[in-house]
């Protein structure tokens, strides 16, 4: 199965957006970390913004680095949120209980208001 995507950043009130479109598998991990760590060297940043919104797809690979750049933050006293979320990805993320570690929200505006 052929997976593609799309990894791009974003800022909203001088709040980091990292925007997932398409397939977050193995493929994305690279991306993904590439577009965190250009943040990070940018911005040495403590909030973030994971946009969910156009993403279709997500496997154990790709829970595994959100769960790195969780650790990261957390690691920073800092905070994440998530947003855009699907019903079916809301529950794969609390299934594996990354939702004990973040802030799930519709819209980029409603997580920039209370995460920074």
């Amino acid at each position: 199965m052929k997976y593609s995507h799309r990894i791009s950043s974003d800022q909203i009130e001088n709040i980091p957006i990292i925007v997932i479109e398409g397939d977050m598998t193995s493929d994305a991990d690279a991306d993904v970390k590439k577009v965190y760590s250009e943040l990070m060297d940018q911005h040495n940043i403590d909030k973030i913004i994971v946009n969910f919104e156009k993403t279709k797809y997500i496997n154990s690979s790709g829970i595994a680095t959100l769960i790195n750049i969780i650790q990261n933050i957390n690691d920073k006293n800092g905070k994440i949120a998530f947003v855009g979320m699907s019903d079916h990805f809301k529950k794969v993320m609390d299934i594996v209980g990354i939702t004990d570690f973040v802030q799930i929200f519709e819209t980029n505006n409603k997580a920039a208001d209370v995460i920074r």
